[in-house]
């Protein structure tokens, strides 16, 4: 895993070059879960270095937390879901250019719907969101795996993150790595870096989220990943804070900490 970890660095680092300065799905993005207490969702997230930096209660209540470089909606409900939004100024156009491309719609809004939502699935079953963006949402513009300079990977102080790290990768386990890899290009995505050690594994940017597609028996859950350095450390001040729920995946090194609302957080470490 540590190999596979420094590889990564070094193909994210190679990408800066080639990165979209905009997406095919939209004009910001973000990861969206749901929950049913608002409040304790805030303050975990508070404690794993995120600020809020928006909320509503139109047309149910809602968050936004952020640390800069991933934004994170959090809407009250009962019905648990995580996974990817897209925010656009401009539905009408995305939702045809779409269509003209074979992308198939799950699920459309309806026509009194106050906000238009459509959902896509993955062939693994993972769930996009297309949004207009009656909020005025923004993309935070801090730094990730894509812009952080190779020489800032040893300065713990320049993360961005001081709890988990770097925004690495919204990671999700597939089954045929080509096939989904073939999909999210459709969506706009271009692969920064493939690995087939110790398993399938490819790395995609539209320019506005960074996904990690793993064909993998590892894990069976999307995750939002972080990298940095001392990972016992960042895990031991998050236990100190009350966080609780981790565990380790392939060694020390590597911690996963699951949220009460069932989000999963890799926080792993950087170089060999």
């Amino acid at each position: 895993m540590k190999k596979q970890v420094f590889l990564l660095c070094i193909n994210l680092v190679l990408f800066l070059t080639t990165v979209q300065s905009q997406s095919k799905l939209g004009d910001v993005a973000c990861v969206y879960i749901t929950t049913t207490n608002l409040d304790s969702s805030d303050a975990v997230y508070l404690k794993l270095g995120f600020a809020k930096i928006a909320s509503n209660d139109f047309p149910t209540p809602w968050i936004q937390v952020s640390d800069g470089s991933l934004l994170i909606t959090i809407r009250k409900d009962a019905t648990p879901y995580i996974g990817l939004t897209y925010y656009t100024n401009d539905i009408d156009k995305v939702v045809a250019q779409l269509e003209k491309d074979s992308i198939v719609f799950v699920k459309k809004p309806n026509a009194s719907d106050p906000i238009k939502r459509y959902y896509i699935k993955s062939p693994d079953g993972f769930d996009i969101m297309i949004a207009n963006n009656l909020g005025g949402f923004e993309q935070p513009k801090g730094i990730t795996m894509l812009t952080m300079k190779p020489t800032d990977f040893n300065s713990e102080d320049k993360y961005p993150n001081k709890q988990c790290g770097v925004f690495g990768e919204f990671a999700q386990p597939v089954s045929n790595i080509k096939a989904s890899v073939a999909f999210w290009k459709k969506l706009g995505f271009k692969a920064t870096a493939e690995m087939k050690e110790p398993y399938p594994h490819v790395i995609l940017s539209d320019g506005l989220m960074i996904i990690g597609l793993h064909q993998t028996n590892h894990f069976t859950f999307p995750a939002i990943t972080y990298f940095g350095l001392n990972t016992d450390k960042r895990v031991q001040q998050l236990k100190d804070k009350g966080l609780q729920n981790f565990s380790e995946m392939m060694g020390k090194n590597n911690i996963i900490l699951k949220t009460w609302e069932g989000q999963h957080f890799f926080i792993f470490s950087l170089g060999m």
